[in-house]
């Protein structure tokens, strides 16, 4: 079963996301520069789509409790470099 990713805008700039996955969940506070939001998603890209998106990619890479409980987005790119051109695609 897929894990069921819910993304809460905290603020601007500020979201809490909600990882669900066998009968487990795990919450993530992610900070996301309006730089690497430009640069990643644009527009009609809302920020919670590309963390979503974001969460997708990692849960592909490792479990949910590996996943970092407070982090910057750009950061995914220091674990694995494909990161950026993937989320790119994605988000097409």
């Amino acid at each position: 079963m897929a894990a069921k990713i819910a993304v809460e805008k905290v603020d601007a700039s500020h979201f809490r996301v909600r990882v669900i996955e066998a009968g487990s969940e795990s919450v993530h506070q992610i900070t996301l520069d309006p730089k690497d939001y430009a640069r990643l998603a644009r527009a009609p890209i809302e920020p919670e789509e590309l963390i979503r998106k974001s969460f997708e990619f990692l849960l592909e890479r490792e479990p949910k409790e590996s996943i970092l409980s407070r982090f910057d987005l750009s950061v995914i790119s220091r674990y694995f470099p494909e990161y950026e051109r993937e989320i790119k695609k994605r988000l097409k």
